[in-house]
């Protein structure tokens, strides 16, 4: 008896209408396929269906392909956007930063332990200041400046865009790198970027949003993760938190209390991200969590 299968994992969006969830289901189980996940969700606004679907299928890697290729017939029928991934697979995620080391320095530790289970090729740098951090977990650091002229500039993220390429990544972190991604790398890796912004977005978009926050005497602060777009702190958002402050906390305390929040955001964010969780709709996310 064959006891060989494929975690796999099914992501599709579509015009809402009967069936659809009958037919998936009925296609999985003609597969010899088990369904051990379902999530969906109907956008009564847009008339647009959404669903994540977790399913064992027999066999090995051809199967898949034969699977998808029979798929593509249900997914021409309701007009999906779907793909189909590997749940045991390891994403290959490079992280960028510039100087602060707190969201990257919890990330590692998180990979390290076990519960981030993702193969990092490597770290970019805009400076040195964090090479001995990530080389002590055995990962290349790949330094590039990033100067202030305009042409200078474009070089160095041209060299960038190099060694992203190179290290052939599923996604990219930006662990607080604190340089704007040009347009045309967030164009080749639409949907793959993902940042963390030290503020309650849409609040105090753009550089030191803690001393935004300070000037309007917010009592909450926060953090966002978000996809990155051509439009700076803009892009659809994953996940965000808040802690509460005071009055009296100073800039230094806001920015103490808030590292905490990025850390938490960021690595719930990029979680949702490598399971499947996060659908972008428009400049929104749909989020399937448990």
């Amino acid at each position: 008896m064959n006891t060989e299968h494929q975690n796999l994992r099914l992501i599709a969006s579509c015009p809402d209408r009967i069936g659809i969830l009958a037919k998936v289901a009925t296609f999985i189980a003609g597969k010899g396929g088990n369904i051990t996940e379902a999530n969906q969700y109907e956008d009564v606004r847009t008339q647009t269906f959404f669903m994540r679907y977790g399913f064992k299928l027999p066999g090995a890697a051809p199967e898949l392909e034969s699977f998808k290729g029979d798929f593509a017939a249900v997914a021409d029928e309701f007009e999906m956007d779907w793909r189909i991934s590997n749940i045991d697979y390891r994403q290959r995620v490079v992280f960028l930063v510039s100087k602060f080391d707190h969201c990257l320095a919890y990330l590692l530790h998180r990979w390290k332990v076990g519960d981030l289970k993702i193969d990092i090729p490597c770290v970019i740098s805009n400076h040195e200041t964090l090479r001995d951090l990530v080389e002590w977990y055995g990962i290349p650091y790949h330094h590039v400046p990033v100067p202030k002229e305009v042409e200078a500039k474009q070089l160095a993220f041209g060299k960038t865009a190099g060694i992203i390429e190179a290290a052939k990544p599923d996604t990219i972190v930006l662990a607080r790198y604190m340089q704007i991604f040009p347009s045309w790398l967030c164009e080749t890796y639409r949907h793959q970027v993902i940042n963390i912004h030290h503020s309650f977005l849409p609040s105090f978009l753009g550089a030191k949003p803690y001393h935004q926050a300070d000037e309007r005497g917010v009592k909450l602060i926060g953090a966002t993760c978000h996809y990155v777009t051509e439009d700076l702190d803009q892009g659809p958002i994953i996940e965000q938190d808040v802690t509460r402050v005071r009055h009296s906390d100073s800039i230094e305390e806001m920015m103490r209390l808030g590292k905490d929040v990025e850390n938490v955001v960021l690595a719930r964010g990029l979680r949702y991200h490598l399971e499947d969780r996060v659908i972008v709709h428009g400049n929104k996310t749909i989020l399937f969590i448990d």
